[in-house]
């Protein structure tokens, strides 16, 4: 199945994980992650099948994350109330999102790539 991969172009480490996926002869949609955010409902979904928690989705080094004081807001928030966040804006979600579907990675670790996508 074909991988749908999010991504910002600008992002180094998009672009290392784009390499990856090349290399690795991966079939994959880009979709540019600032022009079209996932969806609250993609978030949520996102965030389920990674077994991630929710706050591993924001770009906690990100400027508009700093700008937002996310980093406060974050300790009482709800899943629900991150996920709004975060579809609200493309530059407050942590990046490459890599999904089949079923499962789903976050930001680019080679090792996560090699166990999930190989």
């Amino acid at each position: 199945m074909a991988l749908t991969f999010y991504w910002y172009p600008q992002c180094g480490t998009c672009k290392k994980a784009k390499k990856w996926l090349d290399e690795n002869e991966k079939s994959y949609e880009t979709v540019h992650i600032v022009e079209n955010p996932p969806t609250k409902e993609q978030l949520k979904t996102f965030i389920e099948q990674s077994d991630l928690p929710a706050k591993k989705f924001f770009n906690t080094s990100g400027k508009k994350y700093r700008e937002l004081g996310m980093k406060d807001k974050l300790q009482d928030a709800s899943e629900d109330q991150m996920a709004e966040w975060l579809a609200s804006d493309g530059m407050l979600i942590k990046r490459p999102i890599v999904t089949d579907g079923n499962k789903v990675t976050v930001g680019f670790k080679e090792e996560t790539f090699e166990d999930t996508w190989k």
